[in-house]
């Protein structure tokens, strides 16, 4: 089973029944998280979480099946969740659904995979299986987003204010969920007893804006500003700022970055692709200049090489999170220097 980024909503109910497999893969890793949240959410009774991760499956390709098919320490249901790189898991999922016997819901959220990768075409014409890929939204969607999620919480908010939401949370679904649940609490909003929101409500619960958001911080690594790094870093320290949601905005730049990279193919007109792009809608018009900066300095094999290097990293603080702050500080430096002699 197949779903696109635009119709999962609206299949992630029958697929929560149906599947026993889901991979989500594509540049955008928030949206990928939030779909494998979302199913999650739908399954009648999770249970326990166990996590996995695609390089130890890599290694180990039969111990996903024995997991899945194993019982809760508890004796209760479970689910497994993996994250993973391209095809890691595609051993460990094709001994999964070959194999005999009832197994537990298995989710797989794939970075750098798409839905021409091997684990898809493993998955993708199975009943038993759903594959969704996700790309980097836009303003405009996840605004439209927002206003969805503002409706089910029972907030009423016109454009303009989902549209803050939005920028506030660096296009970041889940960021932009959280901010529309502290929204529901602060005004005390249900289906039932629908609130107005408005922008002093918003102020009120501190939500997050791009100035004292990730952005200032995505721009002056990824643009080589140096100078400005130092102050970036204490301010992300000061604002306890969490590393994982820092590293996932230089994510989600990067694979805009790769987006438009491969528009623009061999040609060299930057400022006339992101014109267009503008006038479509598809770039905020406050980001054109960091986008064409960050694009005349990370192209073709510069720009995978920094791609690998965040999923690095993202490795890296998931396994020392006592250490988080540390290790993205002394990495962000590291390809500041790079972008700062690529032009």
């Amino acid at each position: 089973m197949k779903a696109t980024q635009r119709d999962f909503n609206g299949t992630a109910q029958k697929a929560a029944r149906q599947c026993k497999v889901f991979f989500f893969c594509g540049p955008d890793e928030a949206g990928a998280s939030a779909a494998a949240a979302k199913i999650v959410e739908l399954l009648d009774d999770p249970g326990e979480r166990i996590e996995l991760s695609g390089s130890n499956l890599r290694k180990d390709p039969v111990s996903l099946g024995d997991e899945a098919r194993s019982s809760s320490l508890f004796g209760g249901n479970r689910h497994l969740y993996v994250r993973a790189s391209g095809d890691e898991a595609h051993d460990a999922l094709k001994n999964l659904v070959e194999g005999e016997g009832e197994a537990c819901p298995v989710i797989v959220v794939a970075t750098s995979a798409t839905d021409k990768s091997r684990t898809a075409k493993l998955l993708i014409k199975r009943d038993d299986a759903l594959v969704a890929m996700f790309w980097p939204p836009d303003l405009s969607s996840v605004s439209a987003s927002v206003r969805t999620m503002a409706d089910t919480a029972g907030l009423r908010l016109n454009g303009d204010i989902a549209e803050r939401i939005a920028r506030g949370a660096g296009l970041d679904v889940r960021l932009a969920q959280s901010e529309i649940t502290k929204l529901a609490l602060y005004l005390d909003a249900s289906q039932q007893s629908p609130r107005n929101a408005d922008a002093e409500a918003l102020a009120a619960i501190g939500a997050t804006t791009e100035e004292d958001g990730f952005m200032p911080l995505v721009n002056a690594v990824l643009s080589g500003e140096t100078g400005k790094l130092a102050s970036e870093l204490k301010r992300m320290r000061d604002l306890s700022l969490n590393p994982v949601g820092v590293l996932l905005a230089f994510e989600r730049r990067v694979a805009q970055l790769a987006q438009l990279s491969a528009k623009l193919g061999g040609g060299h007109d930057v400022d006339g692709l992101l014109n267009a792009e503008k006038q479509a809608h598809r770039v905020f018009w406050k980001d054109q200049r960091d986008l064409s900066n960050q694009l005349k300095r990370w192209r073709g094999e510069k720009l995978n090489r920094l791609t690998h290097r965040l999923m690095e990293m993202h490795r890296e603080l998931l396994a020392n999170s006592a250490a988080g702050e540390l290790l993205l500080a002394q990495g962000l430096s590291q390809i500041a220097r790079a972008a700062k002699g690529r032009r």
